[in-house]
């Protein structure tokens, strides 16, 4: 039995998570969930978005699997996605982006990966006001950070077969904090000579991408350019609804849904939970069970190659509970 953090989220999070829960069984793995809140409701209970239960019980079990958390823009809590990442040191947020069968866009060969950097950059969150008139947010790149995150795609590229990796960085601009992460990858790209390395300005990465995006393989980036550029990346394979996510560091991995609460269609049984079904496919892949892990990417193939069991946001007209008893089916077979 594996004992996993399960946190449900704010929005749609409970409901996508307990279609994730039925899928799961339904492939055979058995799993004793940690239920945990954070977020919106977390805060009700406890008067904290981020209860010390909830950490105590990630830091017991090592890896746990999240539901979406609305972060409130401009005011409120602190985003509890950046909050989690800087608790466990989890350095890589790794998000790969693939065509799907039945899923229509423009592309029909996109196979990458994206690596950004998770734990600093502008989101350490420095902000100073000098003035009623004047707020500078400062962005800090440190020598350790961008030699990991660059180990960590270079290692992967290795590892899967992968033959290139692309350092994105605006160091024309940023030549101090952008050239140290390049400086960085360069080093660790002398020690993967057999892995082809190139480096693209973050604009012209944004445009090669939505014109030639079969091109790139590897990417590995900062914390800032890798949020816009795996969003942007998830546009071109259907969007956020069909991509994994996962946050990894030494001694932690927290595997997510990447796509927002929702709260507009919680409750109304219409949200799509592969995302979140995705990420727990790797999550069954670290935690040794390939065999059910691949039962579930099956699966999802014949669903969307079918095209009669999808939510609203896929073009279909079934309810979350119809798309879950019909992953379940095909996993069960």
């Amino acid at each position: 039995m594996h004992k996993i953090t399960l946190i449900p989220g704010d929005g749609i999070g409970p409901e996508i998570t307990d279609a994730v829960k039925s899928i799961i069984a339904a492939s055979g793995v058995d799993v004793l969930w940690d239920v945990q809140e954070v977020g919106q409701k977390a805060l009700q209970i406890y008067g904290n978005p981020l209860p010390d239960v909830a950490i105590e019980s990630i830091k017991a079990n090592k890896i746990a699997l999240k539901g979406p958390v609305t972060t409130q823009i401009g005011k409120g809590f602190k985003s509890i996605n950046v909050t989690l990442r800087q608790t466990f040191d989890l350095y890589a947020n790794i998000r790969p982006v693939k065509s799907l069968p039945g899923v229509k866009t423009p592309f029909s060969d996109v196979d990458m990966v994206i690596f950004r950097e998770n734990t600093e950059d502008l989101y350490a969150g420095i902000e100073n006001v000098i003035n009623e008139d004047r707020v500078e947010a400062i962005k800090v790149i440190t020598r350790k950070a961008s030699r990991r995150i660059a180990e960590k795609a270079f290692e992967y590229a290795r590892q899967n077969n992968r033959k290139k990796v692309t350092a994105v960085h605006k160091a024309n601009i940023m030549k101090k904090s952008d050239g140290l992460f390049l400086e960085e990858t360069r080093r660790t790209a002398d020690k993967y000579s057999d892995i082809a390395y190139d480096e693209l300005i973050v604009d012209n990465t944004c445009m090669k991408l939505v014109q030639q995006p079969e091109k790139f393989d590897v990417i590995v980036t900062e914390n800032l350019y890798g949020d816009i550029i795996s969003d942007l990346c998830a546009g071109l394979v259907g969007g956020l609804g069909v991509v994994p996510g996962m946050n990894v560091g030494e001694d932690y991995m927290i595997f997510e849904a990447v796509h927002g609460s929702a709260p507009d269609i919680a409750g109304k049984n219409i949200a799509n939970p592969l995302a979140l079904l995705m990420s727990s496919v790797e999550m069954l892949k670290v935690i040794g069970e390939t065999r059910a892990a691949n039962s579930i990417q099956t699966a999802i193939y014949k669903l969307l190659e079918d095209g009669k069991h999808l939510t609203p946001d896929l073009g279909g007209s079934a309810t979350t509970s119809e798309m879950t008893q019909e992953l379940c089916r095909l996993v069960a077979n």
